[in-house]
């Protein structure tokens, strides 16, 4: 068949006819349309009536082995790329092994990694997806970077990079079944490129029945390993990972002096598998894991154990079956409903914990960590529990606990659907009995806690939190909202990694207050922050530090639904006392509040800046200037070493109106502004997309306005490179600008008389300004600084 590809036709962005480069091994369909600069890796599939053009955004970049199926459109803008894996600028890149299916949109700027699944109908545009991710169908993602191995649900729209971050992993059978679509896939391009040549049917035909039945015999030879532990390298082996082995006798095992098995070098399942078996063989009365290798981090990402002495290969990741039979069966046989404690050591609060989590539906797991571990929270996995009988869990649970007596060891409730951690509950602390000890998700008993306190507005004497913390405690639970608590450690408290210590269901302040207090002694070296919730709207509406390393229990954040008291350092009137915000910042706030809008505040490091993924310090619902500015400073000084920017919000048209860096790394707080409405594509129609009044009156000899020349000062001054578009009146309306050229010069007077050349030249037509930041490589600023004239 002769595929329907052609040049890309000629346009003022796009100068050189450019075909289309299609790998011999390829198949591309007749029915479908490929133009200009299209470079399709090897043994790729364009299935029939699929639009892909380079036309106006260029290059694309199919990668190997990749499947674009049925209706499938890959286009991209004129401005905005992304960086491929080739370290080179692209409109699309689309990786290896990666399937596009029926109906999908693929618009540039758009990144899309290897081994990724995008489902029906799905929408990508100014996107970046990360290796691994499956997207479910009618999906859209936009404007944001999702990390690697995630798992995006049927119907999701994903518009924010937090929305992007709290993604779930994707699980072992959502990697078999996108495995399982490129295979069938490839076998449709084999069959393709035979249609006409019936001994090369024959042969593609007994080449997959070969290949199927390959697999099967990998399945049955491996039927020693559970079916967790076969999925489980098949998900490694997608996301790139090395495969090893370690086994310890008894002794080792109790010291975690772990011994490596012989390295497996092999990248195929069955072979893999293979070698899995041998170690399993050789060592067969010992303890053998399985560990995954990320070989460019070269750091371990997963460690579990898939055999134990005297049990059966099989059954390692299973809930094994408990020692004493006589007790689990004396458990089971109680009357009723009973907790089944009669059996086991775990307390009351963790009994429940676990029928509650059945009775629910709920998978239980179970982690240990030794004391380091604990204290990065690197838990590793006992594995997971399928058994649905309460008896056999516990079972299962004790035996995890008696293997790692001298370790902590957790209980994990997990939600098969949603596939997400719902509880974790730390059921044995080194040095002490087997019980529960720290709250769960879904548990919210005072006495858990040992805390004895009644009445939903009595304060605790004993209790370590400040005034101000318990008041927004009271606030929360008076508005009906729903609290829980974060730790993080210096590291992870820099990165904005905070990790949960489990929400608090509890209604009564005093479970409340019983529960933080139950965090703070768990992390007492570490920061920890109270979290309100509207579960209506399901999003946070308050975040309050209530603990810092090396401090007592005192908050030191701003809640978003309090306003800021005398902590922040500042008293009532005017601002005069602020010492890091600028003359600029300090204007932008005072005309903020005039006009009634509300102020934030947002701050990313370098890498999160490059990208535009921005973290909110917390909404500030306070009206007094002063109260706000020592809310910007306190967000100042906590993310001293990254950029800070203020933000004004119009809350009636739920819109921003105005962003301005106030810090920037190892520089001096230098306020910088940019129009809400710009982004990486173009402004909206119209308008200057400033927000601050110049600051000083002068003006050197120019036909451009002050604001304008404000603009280049403050640009140059901050090492920005300074260019120029212009667009005709059809154009602006579409935001479909053309650039006017690069203004190579420094010196102020020079960049003014080039602005002047620029806009003469184009005396009927829009000419607006552009500031780039050549380090971010991002742009800083656009304003429009003529119009043509009515």
């Amino acid at each position: 068949m002769v595929a329907r590809s052609s040049a890309a036709p000629p346009t003022p962005w796009s100068k050189s006819l450019t075909i289309p480069k299609i790998d011999e091994t390829a198949y591309v369909h007749s029915f479908s349309n490929i133009i200009g600069d299209v470079r399709i890796g090897a043994k790729v599939l364009i299935a029939p009536g699929t639009s892909i053009r380079a036309d106006e955004g260029s290059p694309f970049h199919i990668g190997k082995g990749t499947n674009v199926q049925d209706g499938v459109v890959v286009h991209g803008l004129e401005r905005g790329r992304v960086i491929g894996d080739d370290n080179q600028s692209y409109s699309v890149w689309i990786g290896d092994n990666a399937s596009i299916t029926h109906m999908a949109l693929i618009h540039g700027p758009a990144y899309v990694g290897d081994d990724c699944f995008i489902g029906f109908r799905s929408t990508i545009f100014n996107a970046r997806v990360g290796q691994g991710s499956i997207v479910m169908m009618h999906a859209l993602i936009q404007d944001v970077e999702i990390p690697p191995g995630k798992y995006v649900a049927s119907g999701s729209v994903i518009t924010n990079q937090q929305q992007a971050d709290r993604l779930p992993n994707v699980q072992a059978g959502d990697v078999k079944f996108a495995t399982h679509v490129v295979g069938i896939n490839d076998a449709l391009r084999s069959g393709y490129h035979c249609a006409d040549n019936v001994s090369c049917i024959a042969s593609v035909r007994d080449e997959m029945t070969r290949a199927y039945e390959s697999s099967e015999l990998v399945n049955s030879a491996n039927t020693r390993l559970s079916t967790e532990v076969v999925q489980q390298v098949r998900q490694l082996l997608a996301q790139n990972y090395r495969i090893g082995t370690e086994h310890a006798d008894v002794r080792r095992f109790q010291s975690a002096s772990w011994t490596s098995c012989e390295p497996i070098q092999a990248t195929r399942e069955s072979e893999v598998l293979a070698a899995l078996g041998a170690c399993l063989d050789e060592h067969s009365k010992e303890y053998v894991r399985l560990i995954g290798i990320d070989p460019a981090a070269k750091r371990r990402v997963l460690e579990t154990i898939i055999q134990r002495p005297n049990t059966r290969t099989g059954d390692q990741t299973k809930a094994a079956p408990a020692t004493d039979t006589s007790g689990a069966e004396r458990a089971h046989s109680s009357a009723g409903n009973a907790s089944p404690a009669q059996g086991n050591h775990l307390d009351q609060g963790a009994l429940a914990q676990v029928q509650q989590w059945l009775n629910q539906g709920y998978q239980i797991g179970s982690e240990y960590a030794d004391k380091r571990r604990f204290q990065t929270s690197s838990w590793q996995s006992c594995g997971a529990i399928t058994a649905k009988r309460d008896v056999d869990v516990l079972a299962a649970l004790e035996r995890c606990a008696s293997e790692h007596s001298g370790e902590y060891v957790r209980l994990v409730g997990i939600d098969p659907q949603a596939k997400r951690r719902v509880g974790e509950l730390i059921i044995q602390r080194p040095g002490t009995p087997f019980t529960a000890s720290t709250q769960s998700t879904s548990s919210g008993s005072a006495a858990t806690y040992g805390y004895t306190g009644s009445g939903s507005g009595h304060t605790p004497a004993t209790t370590g939190l400040s005034q101000e913390a318990i008041a927004q405690v009271r606030q929360l639970l008076a508005q009906g909202h729903q609290i829980g608590s974060e730790h993080a450690d210096k590291r992870r408290f820099q990165t904005s990694s905070w990790q949960g210590c489990g929400a608090i269901d509890a209604k009564r302040e005093a479970d409340v207050i019983a529960a933080l207090e139950h965090c703070l002694a768990e992390h007492s070296g570490e920061y920890v922050r109270l979290i309100g919730i509207d579960r209506q709207a399901k999003r946070r509406i308050a975040e309050l530090i209530i603990q810092r390393p090396g401090t007592v229990h005192q908050p030191s954040g701003q809640a978003s639904t309090v306003a800021p008291t005398g902590s922040f350092g500042s008293q009532p009137g005017s601002a005069a006392t602020t010492g890091s915000l600028s003359a600029e910042a300090i204007a932008q706030v005072r005309q903020l509040l005039a006009q009634g809008h509300q102020i934030g505040s947002e701050h990313a490091d370098k890498r999160r800046f490059q990208t535009s993924s921005w973290q909110g310090c917390g909404a500030i619902d306070a009206k007094r200037e002063a109260d706000v500015i020592a809310a910007l400073e306190h967000c100042l000084a906590e993310h001293s070493g990254e950029y800070v920017r203020l933000i004004g919000v119009d809350r009636e048209a739920k819109r921003r109106v105005a962003e301005l860096i106030i810090q920037r790394p190892g520089v001096a707080p230098v306020p910088q502004s940019s129009a809400a409405s710009s982004s990486s594509f173009g402004p909206s129609n119209g308008g200057s997309s400033s927000s601050y009044a110049p600051s000083s009156s002068y003006t050197p000899a120019t036909n451009l306005s002050q604001e304008a020349v404000e603009h280049v000062r403050r640009a140059l001054a901050q090492g920005y490179q300074i260019s120029t578009e212009y667009a005709d009146e059809r154009r602006f309306k579409t935001s479909s600008w053309q650039t006017g050229g690069v203004i190579q010069a420094k010196r102020e007077a020079e960049v003014l008389a080039a602005l002047e050349a620029a806009v003469a030249e184009n005396s009927r037509a829009y000419v607006r300004l552009v500031g780039t930041d050549p380090h971010a490589k991002k742009r800083v600023l656009e304003t429009t600084i003529k119009r043509p004239s009515k």
